[in-house]
């Protein structure tokens, strides 16, 4: 009855496991900010075709950038798995938490990364491959392996990973890239500096812990409030630079003003408060995410 009962338990607990470790795999994805990344692809597409792109070239070109993305952020959680046991905002990803295997999360990574130009050589066109393969590369190997350990501009400079969805989207639908295409890109370049060292601010302590070089810790809170709020003026007039392009309809200009407005006055509310507070910091980081959803369905609304 014993052994009976010790099979039973075992074939329950491996029906168990298998839930957990799909989940785990979805984990290291970042799913949170792969769907941030996939809706800016989408917008683009929508605003180079100036209307509903092709269905299956459309789909084919969420399915690899989402492979693309998803895939360098398995690699950035291989790579990273020693600090992100340090830090209280990383200890319980699923390899810190012990809930996966690092050497699987790293071919895991790359067999997405290898599938995303696939599909997009097969089913979209060479350039959305080339720009699938160069933002992987980009997150995975620039950012990840030497940028973020090595200098504080690491965020700014590493920008450029999270805006190759943009040019993805734009090119599956055109096949090239135009001034259009770049000032969309540069929106998203542009604002992840105030986004990330906003949140930088209120976890300095823990970036410090894990010896990671974010602005803050190395040049202070004042001169971190500073340098975001001049990348915030740098991104409010390359959206208005975006309109005078002429893409655009007055629909995306008002949602633009309006935005980039209320993130500026967070911005700016969170240099004017003392170091050591963090309530606008907070403020900021959260309603820059708003932001995003608010610029790019501006954008989309503002072709019509």
């Amino acid at each position: 009855m014993s052994v009976y009962n010790e099979i039973q338990q075992e074939s329950t607990s491996r029906i168990t496991r298998w839930p957990q470790l799909i989940n785990s795999y979805i984990e290291v994805t970042k799913p949170k900010i792969l769907v941030m990344l996939i809706f800016t692809s989408l917008c683009a597409a929508f605003v180079a075709q100036r209307g509903i792109p092709s269905l299956t070239v459309t789909f084919a070109m969420l399915l690899s950038a989402s492979l693309s993305a998803g895939g360098s952020a398995a690699i950035n959680m291989w790579y990273d798995r020693d600090i992100d046991v340090i830090m209280e905002r990383t200890a319980k990803r699923p390899i810190p938490a012990g809930s996966i295997d690092p050497r699987s999360v790293l071919w895991f990574g790359i067999l997405l990364g290898i599938l995303s130009v696939v599909i997009a050589l097969l089913f979209v066109n060479p350039l959305t491959a080339i720009l699938n393969a160069t933002g992987y590369l980009y997150y995975a190997v620039f950012y990840t392996m030497w940028l973020k350990r090595r200098t504080p501009q690491n965020i700014v400079i590493g920008g450029g990973a999270g805006a190759f969805p943009i040019l993805i989207g734009w090119a599956s639908v055109t096949g090239s890239l135009n001034t259009t295409a770049w000032l969309m890109f540069m929106i998203i370049f542009l604002w992840t500096p105030p986004h990330t060292w906003a949140l930088a601010l209120f976890k300095n302590d823990e970036y410090t812990k894990a010896g990671i070089p974010m602005m803050p810790v190395v040049k202070g809170a004042r001169y971190t409030k500073s340098q975001s709020l001049f990348y915030m003026i740098l991104l409010f007039i390359n959206s208005l630079f975006l309109y005078i392009s002429g893409s655009f309809n007055v629909f995306y200009l008002f949602g633009a003003i309006i935005f980039n407005s209320f993130l500026l006055y967070c911005t700016w509310k969170m240099f004017k408060e003392p170091d050591g507070t963090f309530i606008w910091a907070k403020r900021t980081f959260i309603f820059s995410i708003f932001y995003i959803l608010g610029i790019f369905t501006s954008m989309v609304i503002g072709i019509i």
